[in-house]
């Protein structure tokens, strides 16, 4: 089963769904969570089981850290050095500059916006949703299970409820 984000078709809106992500240290664990959640209520279709012998991470959406990295650092590059160009132009053309000097100097603060820009998504992704999918695939690289959820916030606090209710404390 694949965990996604959908479009409503009539007016293109994105619906808001929510994601919640469980780990749990074996198999058994992890199915008894999964039957424990559709017998109360929520759909298979908003659960799946990420581990050995069930869904992999790729089938989820779980990408790689570089994968979201490097989506991350294109689409700053693209914007930054599109902004930049557009600022430089402006501030050139009211200052009254000969068109060369124009050119070249929108070219290279394009070129220049591009790359930090370009940096500083890379950052943002391997620092963000790169750490969190990097937590999740240590999980999984341990052998453990992950249960995720994804639906409307309400139905994902009630899949929490439910597991909070039946989770006992470990003895210490």
């Amino acid at each position: 089963m694949k965990i996604s984000r959908f479009l409503r078709t009539a007016n293109l809106k994105r619906r808001q769904t929510h994601l919640a992500v469980v780990v749990l240290a074996n198999e058994a664990a992890a199915f008894q969570a999964y039957r424990l959640l559709h017998y109360h209520g929520i759909s298979p279709e908003h659960l799946a089981i990420v581990g050995e012998g069930y869904s992999s991470p790729d089938r989820v959406g779980l990408m790689q850290p570089s994968q979201i990295a490097g989506r991350k650092a294109r689409s700053y590059a693209i914007v930054s050095s599109i902004v930049g160009s557009v600022v430089c132009t402006v501030i050139l053309l009211f200052g009254k500059i000969e068109p060369n000097v124009v050119l070249v100097a929108v070219l290279a603060t394009g070129i220049i916006s591009g790359i930090c820009g370009g940096a500083m998504g890379a950052l943002f992704g391997f620092l963000g949703e790169g750490s969190t999918a990097s937590i999740y695939r240590h999980h999984l690289n341990q052998g453990r299970y992950l249960l995720m959820m994804e639906g409307s916030e309400q139905l994902i606090r009630w899949g929490q409820e439910v597991l909070s209710h039946y989770s006992a404390p470990s003895p210490h």
